[in-house]
């Protein structure tokens, strides 16, 4: 048996135990859910209109005559003998803020890791802004466009802010090795030029004034947007958020909403997210795709996933 194969058994008998934990709360997040349009208005945030190019997917309106910035066709991985994601067919629009919704041991993250090319499929085609990323390595598919978080908080502890965000930066370094060896003009300028960027995108998140911290001293919430501004620095086309609300209390979750919301608008990207927080999700995303035993059950809107049966079942179990 191989290390992920293993790992992915392992965690699949777990998962009925960890799902009895989220039960509970999806069935009371999902009816506060119901009436999030109150709320949407109140801060500024309204239901998008979805249209469907040709094809059976959704995307806003806005990005319908626009090349979709992810496009996955009968995605899939087996582990051995084990189907971990199985034709799985989703579509981003170019700044859609999408989330990817399931039960645990549904196989998110494992879509995480195939987009990121942590994983190679075993079958299927990858897209990004039109162009088939079979054969790239993650460095390359970093450079071509995601980003990603963690579900797992994955900074580097001993460094400043600034200098968390300043890695980031690494795909866009125009200096040689020599240039910075020697201390040349270019590498100077290049230090400056990242400093300027690095303090811009930690305003984003109301950081500037953290950037000489040590990231491992910031309280936890801080942490994980501080991995946002990393991956924002990246200069992605795409954002992958892996629970980014997880141990976030429910004014962190708020002010994380309209952070999403305005890294959409400021920077035009897309956003795909990974979350449990079924206000977050339905609050914010404009289409949703749903995973159980890494199969497609359910795709539409907030308020078709709602009242889906197929995805209360999957969370709740089948009703006697």
């Amino acid at each position: 048996m191989t290390r992920d194969e293993g790992t992915y058994k392992a965690q699949s008998q777990h998962a009925a135990k960890a799902e009895t934990r989220h039960e509970g709360t999806y069935k009371a997040q999902a009816a506060r859910a119901a009436g999030n349009t109150a709320s949407e208005e109140k801060h500024g945030r309204q239901r998008t209109k979805m249209v469907a190019p040709p094809n059976d997917y959704l995307v806003p309106e806005r990005d319908a005559l626009l090349t979709p910035v992810l496009e996955c066709r009968h995605l899939g991985i087996d582990f051995g003998g084990l189907k971990a994601v199985e034709d799985l067919n989703l579509m981003v629009g170019k700044t859609e803020i999408a989330g990817l919704i399931g039960p645990n041991g549904a196989g998110k993250t494992t879509v995480f890791n195939l987009l990121t090319k942590v994983y190679q499929p075993t079958r299927g085609t990858i897209l990004l802004d039109g162009q088939d990323t079979a054969g790239m390595d993650t460095a390359r598919v970093s450079r071509e466009g995601i980003a990603r978080t963690f579900q797992n908080i994955r900074l580097f502890d001993t460094l400043t802010v600034e200098d968390n965000v300043k890695i980031g930066l690494h795909n866009q370094v125009e200096c040689g090795m020599w240039s910075g060896i020697f201390r040349a003009p270019r590498y100077w300028l290049s230090e400056q030029e990242f400093h300027k960027r690095a303090l811009e995108l930690l305003d984003v998140f109301n950081m500037a004034d953290s950037a000489g911290d040590i990231a491992g001293s910031l309280p936890y919430g801080a942490q994980r947007r501080l991995e946002i501004v990393r991956a924002l620095a990246t200069n992605p086309k795409l954002l992958l958020l892996d629970e980014p609300a997880a141990g976030m209390n429910p004014v962190e979750t708020e002010e994380l909403m309209d952070n999403i919301v305005k890294i959409r608008d400021q920077f035009q990207i897309a956003v795909l997210l990974i979350e449990h927080d079924m206000d977050l999700v339905m609050g914010i995303c404009e289409g949703i795709v749903v995973l159980n035993f890494g199969k497609v059950i359910a795709k539409g809107t907030p308020e078709e996933i709602q009242a889906n049966p197929q995805v209360v079942e999957a969370y709740l179990g089948k009703q006697e």
